[in-house]
């Protein structure tokens, strides 16, 4: 298992503008298909937060400077994908959050409650604006339409802000990655700049993460001992 996840990250994630390469000499016009559904999936889908999002639409503009892709009908398809996803979890989270939540294998489940109560206390926090904010970090980004539905989040306001954020998500790190990822450092350095974004997108999900656990500490060590 272990082995697993290294050649995932080393192979599908590190080397992603290789894989993503040969899915276009490969594929041809169907690569568009398939970044479609990884980015839908990965959005709506609330079992599958660990696909890639940033890194993927990064490197898919660095590809599309390089005249494999086509820009504008790339970034159509994903701002489709992105928000259709985020719908799609928000009405799995309406109808099905309970039954979801409760899905495992083993002492495995496939949605942990910590990852659920994080999103909630982000929610709470920032408010609906959350969906917006989540669009640029990962796991958050997966959970965040998903909670949303489950509070019963009203409808129009959830797809305004999905509208927002997915637009604001896919055109800002596409285009990052039109205008930067073909530069010689940034090339030669691939693997690097990747984990960099990782590194970046995640800081905020670690930041508050950190935040709740002090939050909690900070709880239990004011609460009165008991006589």
């Amino acid at each position: 298992m272990f082995e697993f996840i290294v050649n995932f990250f080393k192979e599908y994630i590190f080397g992603i503008d290789k894989v993503l390469a040969q899915l276009c000499l490969d594929y041809g016009m169907w690569v568009y298909v398939i970044l479609f559904l990884i980015i839908f999936v990965e959005t709506g889908l609330v079992v599958m937060p660990f696909l890639p999002g940033d890194s993927l639409l990064f490197t898919a503009g660095a590809i599309a400077a390089t005249g494999s892709l086509s820009l504008i009908p790339l970034m159509l398809l994903l701002f489709i994908a992105a928000v259709l996803g985020d719908m799609t979890n928000y009405y799995i989270g309406k109808y099905f959050g309970d039954l979801v939540v409760k899905l495992h294998i083993g002492k495995f489940y496939f949605v942990k409650q910590k990852n659920l109560d994080q999103t909630h206390e982000f929610f709470e926090k920032h408010g609906p604006k959350t969906i917006i904010i989540a669009r640029f970090m990962p796991i958050v980004r997966t959970f965040a339409p998903f909670v949303a539905g489950a509070s019963e989040m009203t409808y129009s306001k959830f797809f305004r802000f999905n509208i927002i954020g997915g637009g604001l998500w896919i055109l800002s790190v596409t285009l990052v990655g039109f205008f930067f990822g073909n530069l010689e450092i940034v090339k030669k350095n691939f693997e690097y700049v990747i984990l960099g974004i990782i590194f970046i997108s995640m800081f905020p999900v670690v930041l508050e993460y950190t935040k709740i656990v002090l939050k909690n500490i900070q709880n239990k060590s004011e609460k009165p001992k008991s006589e």
